[in-house]
């Protein structure tokens, strides 16, 4: 039995995922990284065990009928967690994107910037003080009537609608309706209404086809529908709906994003007319404060916004409010807000960006900007990887914040793979030694010197094994590709030139425009060939999507079961092995493997199905074996153990090859989308790349590839890249990592700040080169990857 002041959060027993009954102390008012090579169990240690069991134990203590209003996630599997407070989880993973979350509302300084236009600000003469609610967007009191304080108003017109008037409505001539079914039934009812659907477009009158696609009105008409062979149609009511109403209902209403994509490219933007995109009632924007409306302050980058506000400070604080006593705190509290939003290296964003812009790492290290400013106490901070999309020059001012978390009373505790944090921190747990079933151990639970000592660390090598990279012979360019002039956020007019047949690398501080840059080139530019961008978004949103269906090795599988003599004796051809189709599936639970149970106050469980016990398919197929094993156990198989088992199937071999080649071995076939990281999901593209025939040149973009890797991991990943370019293809890799950098032949800098003080190339050559330029803020890091002394 521990004391009550036991300063350990002591776990016993976890078992989440691959952990191996994983027993660990931890301290706490301590700075603890958990790292460790990606699948090694981690994030189940950190996530999916700490926070997991801290979360479940606040919700136990809230009212029942509270309980159904939280998201809740299920207990996790472990034996008991001792001297564990409240959690607070920092995760990577964004909600569904909104265009009225902004960097303003994540972070709050939206609420104390309306709260200062409110209190403090200029009013014209005459007029009534608004309440705060008047000068946010999102808001009935504030918003435009006309764009709805979203600043855009979405219009269409007929060339939009109809993009090929030589056809006829029957031919598809408005391109606008829905497919199937719903089209059909749109093109039967204008023809029961009495227009004619065989003309040509052009040559229906104009007040016909001004109707057809603006009209507002819905009216009902009996259809009598054409008789098809084989199928008897009655007669039905049939609405027309405008093909404008249709597309701006769709993009307004929709919660699938494919056809909001699809609604929007019949559509235009453009400012409202009535707020000019400022998204407020015109008595909000008539509001200002030091001269400006809140719409323009907030469309300040945040360095900009402290500026205007100091000064505004420094002048006693021009209020409405006789003697500026509002306006000094509100102003005080704004600085104090975005100070610390710049001092984790984000002061080019602008309170209005919306978050949906955001890349995940810039949103973690918005929300733990606004967890420094909380005050909470006694609190356990879980943080996933919060140096990603962080420049070197940005890595010491987090350390700082995550020191100033700590020092306010809390406990840090990080799931991460920067050296420099590991470094920083006063308690490591390295999970290994290596991924899936071969990992799930705690190699080390100790101050960061201890880990010297573990031989089967894969982390220790790059901990304390300091030497340069070794140094190699740079490729020569097979051609040059240019870009631009580019202006785009912050790039104003920016050309560039990438060299072909070579590995590039574009590095700059966060914000200095290198995702815009790279984003210019096309498959349309000239010379680029066939371009392929991998990128870190899920390969699916549902569990029905997995590691073999997106890869394509799933098809293999089932014809090859579909082959076996079993099967061809009962007629299986390969939808049978699908658990997507009725026909193989376990039907109870439709091929999910687990049915869903919903428990009045408690979060909804999902066990496994009592029929197929978790197989997903029903008795008859599992009954059809390839070399011992049914297609559920085929599914379970590690990619690793798939390799071995599918070695002399020359479909399945190479997919499975080039999974092996990227480092993910120890995923399962079957593994859901939904369980794989942005790093695994973007290996797993890559991969899907690797195992197709490639003649022509090709260029590969990849946006910061080894977000989300361990070192170890980086090394296999960067193997790969060299080999497409050894091969003559083309690369060209977004990163922060300097060893990576270090390992290119060519790399452009963008700089020299972030946002407004971004958007130019400050240095662009061989690595060796870039490192020896004075106003470069990468070329100090990327001279001591190099191991050659920093510039100036």
């Amino acid at each position: 039995m521990h004391s009550p002041h036991d300063p350990y959060v002591r776990v016993r027993g976890a078992r989440e995922h691959n952990l191996r009954g994983v027993d660990v102390d931890i301290p706490r008012d301590a700075l603890v990284v958990f790292t460790g090579v990606s699948g090694s169990g981690k994030s189940s240690l950190a996530f999916g065990t700490v926070y997991a069991e801290a979360q479940r134990r606040y919700v136990e203590s809230v009212a029942p009928y509270a309980r159904r209003l939280i998201h809740q996630v299920g207990a996790p599997d472990v034996g008991d967690i001792s001297g564990l407070p409240p959690a607070v989880s920092l995760e990577q993973r964004r909600s569904a994107p909104t265009s009225r979350s902004s960097v303003g509302t994540v972070t709050t300084l939206s609420n104390s910037l309306r709260m200062l236009f409110s209190r403090a600000g200029d009013y014209p003469a005459g007029a009534e003080r608004l309440d705060s609610d008047a000068f946010s967007p999102n808001t009935a009191a504030g918003a435009c009537p006309e764009c709805h304080g979203l600043g855009l108003v979405h219009r269409t017109d007929e060339s939009l609608l109809v993009p090929d008037p030589s056809l006829s409505i029957r031919e598809g001539a408005i391109a606008a309706w829905p497919g199937a079914w719903q089209g059909k039934n749109l093109r039967d009812v204008l023809d029961a209404l009495g227009y004619d659907i065989d003309r040509p477009w052009r040559e229906l009158d104009a007040r016909d086809r001004e109707w057809i696609l603006f009209t507002d009105e819905q009216p009902v008409v009996t259809v009598d529908p054409v008789r098809e062979a084989g199928r008897i149609q009655r007669p039905y009511q049939g609405t027309y709906t405008g093909a404008r109403r249709h597309v701006l209902h769709t993009f307004a209403d929709s919660r699938s994003q494919a056809l909001r994509a699809r609604a929007e490219r019949f559509l235009t933007s453009a400012p409202c007319p009535v707020c000019g995109g400022g998204r407020l009632r015109p008595e909000s924007l008539a509001v200002t404060f030091a001269g400006r409306t809140i719409a323009e302050l907030a469309a300040l980058p945040l360095t900009a916004l402290a500026e205007v506000l100091t000064e505004a400070g420094d002048g006693g604080g021009r209020a409405g409010d006789g003697g500026g006593g509002s306006a000094r705190v509100l102003t005080a509290d704004l600085l104090a807000r975005i100070a610390t939003v710049t001092e984790l290296g984000l002061g080019y964003l602008s309170a209005d960006r919306p978050t949906p812009t955001l890349s995940s790492g810039e949103l973690q290290r918005l929300r733990l900007a606004t967890a420094l400013r909380s005050g909470l106490f006694g609190v356990v901070y879980v943080l996933d990887e919060p140096s990603a999309g962080l420049h070197p020059a940005d890595t010491r001012a987090l350390l700082v914040v995550l020191e100033r978390l700590k020092a306010a009373g809390n406990s840090v505790f990080v799931v991460e793979h920067h050296l420099d944090v590991m470094r920083g921190a006063d308690w490591i747990v390295d999970v290994g030694p290596l991924a899936g079933e071969h990992g799930g151990r705690v190699l080390h639970s100790g101050p960061p010197e201890g880990l010297a000592s573990v031989e089967e660390s894969a982390t220790r090598r790059f901990l304390f094994d300091r030497s340069p990279a070794p140094p190699r012979t740079v490729r020569e360019p097979a051609g040059w590709l240019s870009t631009g002039p580019v202006t785009r956020h912050n790039l104003r007019g920016v050309e560039a030139r990438v060299p072909l047949g070579v590995l590039t690398a574009v590095t700059g501080v966060s914000g200095s425009g290198k995702s815009t840059l790279v984003g210019a080139v096309t498959g349309e530019t000239p010379g680029v060939g066939r371009l392929v961008t991998v990128d870190q978004k899920p390969i699916g949103r549902t569990p029905r999507s997995n590691l073999a269906t997106y890869t394509g090795l799933f098809d293999a599988v089932r014809k090859l079961f579909a082959g076996t003599g079993d099967a061809r004796a009962r007629g299986y051809r390969a939808g049978r092995f699908s658990f997507n189709v009725t026909g193989g599936r376990c039907e109870t639970c439709q091929g999910e493997g687990s049915v869903s149970v919903e428990l009045l106050f408690l979060p909804r469980t999902h066990t496994p199905c009592p029929d197929c016990r978790g197989a997903r398919y029903n008795p008859a197929t599992l009954e059809v074996r390839h070399r011992g094993l049914h297609i559920a156990e085929v599914l379970d198989l590690t990619v690793e153990a798939a390799a071995e088992f599918f070695a002399e199937v020359p479909a399945a071999a190479r997919g499975l090859a080039a999974l092996l080649d990227v480092g993910l071995g120890y995923l399962r076939l079957g593994q859901p989308a939904t369980e794989l990281s942005g790093g695994e999901a973007q290996r797993i593209k890559l991969a899907t790349e690797l195992q197709r025939p490639r003649r022509d040149h090709t260029l590969y973009i990849l946006d910061e590839p080894t977000t989300g890797l361990h070192p170890a991991d980086a090394e296999v990943l960067m193997r790969q890249l060299n080999g497409l370019a050894d091969a003559g293809h083309s690369v060209v890799v977004v990163e922060h990592d300097m060893d990576v950098v270090a390992g290119a032949d060519w790399v452009i800098d963008l700089g020299p700040g972030g946002g407004d003080e971004g958007g130019r190339i400050v240095a662009e050559g061989t690595p060796a080169q870039v490192a020896s330029v004075a106003r470069s803020r990468t070329a100090p890091f990327l001279a001591a990857a190099l191991g050659v002394p920093a510039p100036g």
